[in-house]
Formats: C-alpha cells, structure tokens, sequence
C-alpha cells in the first residue's frame, strides 16, 4: 500500500500534533501517524506559562481553559531543611493571561490536542508505527515505511518528514544521531500520590523543587481528583546506593526533606513506580533533506524547569513553518531549515545554562539575586519559557558564581553539497 500527502509527521504527542496543525493551517494535506491508541499514559505534567502562545496559535486555548487543570501561577523551591522560597509568582514579572499556565494529566492534554489537529484537517493514523525512513536516489527523506494493527506494511510518501516520534526518536537512532549530555546523566523514579497536602491560596497548584543532598531533588506537582505527581531525580550511584528497589528509595529519600514528608504524610501511594535513565541528551543535526526533527525526537533536557512539553510544543510550531516555508518554495533541502535549527539550540542553550547551574553545588540564585537584584526578571523570563531573546547580561552575571557549559557544537541542519553529498554544515 503506498499513500502521498503533502507532509508526514511520525507521533502524535505535543510537537506532532502542534507541527502538524500549523500545517494543516496553512492548507497543506498533512498524515500524521501514531505508533499507539490514545488516550495513552505520559510523563511531564507541568507547563510552562509561555505554552500559551502556542495554544493560541492552533486553536486549542479555550479548550485547555475550560479544562479541570489546575492552575498554576508560580514555581518554588523547599531547601534541605524543608524552608520553602518566595515563590516565582509569573504574574508579577509578566502583566497577561499567559501568566497563568497548568498542570496536566498528559493523557487528556495530548488527546485534547491530538483531536484538535483532527478538527484543523489533519489525517490521523493510530496504531501506525514507523519503521523506517525511506530515501530516495539523492539521499532525500521522502517518507517512511510503516507498519499498522493489523500488520499491513505502508510506505506513506511526502516531500517532508517531520519526525516527532519521542524518545523512540526514529531519524536519531537510524542515524545514529543521538548525543546525551555527559553533565546531565541523571536518571529518574515517580509514582503518584493520592490524598497529599496542597499548599494554600494561589500556591495550591504551584510546581515545587523539593531538594535532597548531592544536588538531587524531588518534584512535587498537583494534579486533578486530589492526585500529585511525585519524582525523584539525582544520580544514579546516589540512588541506587543499596538497593534498586523504588518503593525503598522512595521511604529513604522522603525521610531526607521536611517539607516533602509533611506533604506526603497524609497521601497514599497508588499505581505503579516508573524510571528513566540518561534523558538529557540532543541529535547530531535537527534536520536532513527532506526530513525535519521536533520535540523529544530532537533533543530533551533535564526536566528540573519543566521545560519538556514547551519545548515540544514550540519546536512542532517552528517546524511547522519552516516545512511550510519549504514547500512553498518547492525546496526542502536542509538549507532550508537552518534557521529552525539555530533557533532551538539558541533556546536550548538558555536553558541548558540555568540546569547546570542549579546542579552546582557551590552555586545559589540566592546569592547572585543578593548581588545583582535586577537579574531576577531575566532568570523568570527563562522559567515562564521567553528563550528567544539575548540573555548576555544573565549568563554574565552568572558566570562570576558558576562555570556555565559552552555551547554544544551539533543540533543543526544537516547541510550539504547536493550533487556531491558531501556534508557543507554541521553545527
């Protein structure tokens, strides 16, 4: 079976639902294809307030506005003694509605969305999973060969791929693309509790960084029908120190933070525990020709700023119109995605800086808002997810209380020589 539409997204989380509705928005005839049946199960709960925009932008804000997502208007921080900070309140930086963002139950977020991109004219495949890319005489992606339910092999054709395919990450395991960040080797372990105490007020659905020795830390997320989300992230030698049983690392590291076992202390662990491994990490190049890379399938980063799902979200709608652009221009060279390219690892970067500075063990925003008051506004703009702007003052100030990493030298499009093949680009 062989099937033709303008543009091909593999997987339908935030960025190939969000990629292919601004597609779809352009009047393009776009197939998106998803390996499972949604509604399916997914970690990373919590959004960030420049989210926002995005909704905006494909028509799903009312929706996610009318939801029973609470509502969250601040970030804060629990020190080793249980004290919590003044939390970073978006609203008092950033005057707009965006400034109230959400926790999610990503199972109906991703439906929500999902099901918008059905509404903007996208085709939906569900239960089709992408087995390999397919190439054609000059090296071009014009599609993927995919499998269904019930076992039928497809090669869907398009001029472009867009691959959002999560952390399966087809184009980055293909090709061998695939980077992680030596640094920020950390794993992960979360279950969920029901019945757990919620801060009062404008607090109640506040994301809370919970910290444990060794620059480890819990996060601690309120979500609907009295259910909070509930992760550890720390080295691996330090958690599984002696044992790799969850459930006893979870009573040992509970005992370690005040404030998080006076939460915990009234709610009940229910459904399964869950670990990852190794999750920050970024492909060798974001685009080929023919081919575009977003979300997870691009790069992740630790998520201890909750950057994940915007992230997703902005590079599906960034994709979107470099796809858009190419095919209007009937060139979907790499060329053509170099912009796309730089603009995510300029906002990856930003981020990538504040997580390596909060895993300094020297290193505090208390300390340097102590010194340069004025570059508290900056480091919010970074937590409410404004990444596309010049941060030179922030990182300069930051430099003299912690060494910040240098930049990483691939992410780009994959540029090259057409008729020779030989690779031009890239970083």
């Amino acid at each position: 079976m062989e099937v033709q539409r303008d543009a091909l997204v593999i997987g339908g989380g935030p960025a190939g639902s969000t990629a292919a509705t601004v597609l779809a928005q352009y009047g393009h005839r776009v197939l998106l294809i998803e390996k499972e049946r949604f509604p399916r199960y997914h970690i990373g709960e919590s959004l960030m307030p420049f989210c926002y925009f995005t909704f905006e932008r494909i028509g799903v804000l009312d929706k996610i506005q009318k939801s029973a997502f609470p509502r969250k208007y601040s970030v804060q921080f629990a020190s080793l003694n249980g004290k919590v900070s003044q939390p970073f309140y978006f609203f008092q930086h950033f005057d707009h509605p965006a400034s109230v963002t959400w926790q999610v139950v990503r199972s109906e977020f991703d439906l929500m969305l999902l099901n918008n991109a059905r509404e903007k004219g996208v085709e939906v495949w569900e239960e089709t999973r992408a087995r390999d890319l397919i190439r054609d005489e000059r090296g071009f992606v014009v599609g993927v060969r995919a499998e269904n339910a019930a076992g039928e092999q497809m090669e869907l054709r398009a001029p472009i791929t867009i691959d959002c395919s999560g952390r399966d990450a087809l184009a980055l395991s293909r090709n061998r693309w695939r980077n992680f960040d030596q640094y920020l080797k950390k794993i992960a372990l979360w279950t969920y509790y029901r019945g757990a105490k919620r801060d009062p007020g404008l607090d109640e659905g506040a994301t809370t960084i919970v910290f444990l020795p060794e620059k480890g830390w819990f996060w601690y997320i309120p979500l609907p029908d009295d259910v909070v989300s509930v992760g550890i992230v720390a080295e691996k030698d330090y958690l599984y120190s002696d044992t790799r049983d969850i459930p006893t690392i979870f009573a040992r590291e509970i005992k370690k933070n005040p404030w998080i076992e006076d939460h915990l202390s009234t709610g009940k662990q229910f459904g399964e525990y869950w670990a990852t491994g190794e999750f920050s990490y970024r492909g060798e190049h974001c685009a080929d020709n023919g081919l575009l890379l977003a979300g997870d399938a691009f790069a992740f980063l630790d998520p201890v700023f909750s950057s994940g799902v915007f992230l997703a979200l902005k590079s599906g709608e960034l994709a979107g119109d470099a796809a858009h652009r190419a095919l209007e221009a009937g060139d979907v060279s790499a060329e053509m995605f170099r912009d796309y390219g730089e603009t995510m690892c300029y906002g990856i970067e930003t981020m990538r800086k504040v997580v390596y500075a909060f895993y300094d063990k020297e290193f505090t925003f208390r300390d340097m808002f102590a010194k340069y008051p004025h570059i508290h506004g900056k480091l919010t703009d970074c937590l409410t997810g404004n990444l596309f702007q010049d941060f030179d003052e922030l990182f300069k100030v930051m430099s003299e209380f912690t060494r910040l990493p240098e930049p990483l030298p691939y992410g780009r499009a994959r540029v090259s020589d057409s008729k020779s093949g030989r690779e031009l680009v890239t970083a």
